[in-house]
């Protein structure tokens, strides 16, 4: 328990000298005294989970500050337990956010499903706001890149077929209350839109300290899009599914890798889950409470049985059922 407490303080220091803080600044931001944060690092105060989220929630470590956290929280519960005594503190209400914070995504689950030659993406997000304003709309964004290595070669693909508004058929609510919507940006191979907390029925603005789940949902064909699903953490987040489902009798491969905005693309830190649905789908799953500001999250998938139901063109990365061959593997495109 003792090394679990100074491995913590040890993570805790790491990432508050890497941020280019003083004690006494990273105290002001987490809303504790200066002592407070000084004896902690001194070890002469233990820490708590108040203490981790706050430390976690303004260091932006990824992660590191809070599993030490709760490394050394585990084995102090066990400790105590053995000698009679309340194994945690008692929990923290609401998980605390730095003042301004504004919009929080608290959950968030998007599954991109491939039926009959489209694909069909759906998300789900729990909002929290945590700002000083209403919420009066939200920002959306479907990009595709279908030939990534080739730009010139994706540019002709896209310009001689383009995503439309009325092929993507976006129906958004909020709270089971319909969200009408207006376009913000529309190319070729992007589109943006704000969902409006509104419709022809009236308002309903997400007020300070109010919560409200959203969900939005567009269908795009096998030709436009491609065989990756990617996620960029654009809010701050505290839960994050990615989902992607296929008929079974396609035999989908699916891996998973993260990018941020200081490294290279890196595996996935935790497995990808699947499971198989009565009626024959493939659904693979990733989820992650440690989702960090800017990151990419990125499922990436091909097929090794049935060619794709309504694919005008085999696809690069498809294979024949008992091809011998190494298969090619190449990306097709990257939604957001």
């Amino acid at each position: 328990m003792q090394r679990a407490s100074e491995a913590f303080v040890a993570e805790f220091a790491r990432w508050r000298i890497e941020r280019g803080m003083s004690k006494k600044q990273l105290a002001a931001a987490m809303g504790f005294d200066a002592s407070y944060v000084s004896h902690v690092e001194a070890r002469r105060h233990r820490p708590t989970e108040d203490f981790a989220r706050r430390a976690e929630a303004i260091l932006q470590s990824g992660g590191a500050v809070w599993q030490r956290y709760k490394e050394y929280d585990e084995l102090r519960a066990t400790a105590r337990s053995r000698v009679g005594l309340p194994g945690r503190d008692p929990p923290v209400p609401d998980q605390w956010l730095p003042p301004g914070t504004g919009l929080v995504v608290e959950r968030e689950t998007a599954r991109l499903s491939y039926v009959d030659g489209k694909y069909r993406c759906t998300v789900r997000r729990a909002l929290y706001n945590a700002g000083t304003e209403p919420v009066t709309r939200y920002l959306v964004r479907i990009s595709v890149d279908r030939y990534p290595d080739d730009p010139a070669r994706s540019n002709r693909h896209h310009r001689d077929h383009p995503m439309s508004w009325d092929e993507l058929a976006m129906v958004a609510s909020c709270a089971g209350e319909p969200m009408d919507w207006r376009s913000k940006t529309d190319r070729d191979a992007l589109k943006e839109a704000w969902l409006l907390f509104e419709n022809t029925q009236g308002r309903f603005p997400l007020y300070p300290g109010q919560r409200t789940t959203i969900a939005y949902s567009w269908h795009i064909s096998v030709e436009k899009w491609g065989h990756w699903f990617q996620r960029t953490v654009r809010l701050p987040t505290r839960q994050l599914t990615i989902e992607v489902e296929f008929p079974a009798r396609m035999r989908p491969v699916v891996w998973g890798v993260q990018t941020s905005l200081s490294a290279e693309e890196v595996p996935l830190r935790t497995p990808i889950t699947q499971e198989l649905s009565a009626d024959g789908r493939a659904v693979f799953s990733w989820h992650t409470e440690q989702a960090t500001l800017h990151d990419r999250y990125r499922l990436e998938w091909r097929f090794r049985g049935t060619r794709p139901e309504g694919a005008v063109e085999q696809p690069d990365d498809w294979e024949e059922p008992l091809s011998c061959s190494r298969p090619r593997v190449t990306p097709c495109a990257r939604p957001v």
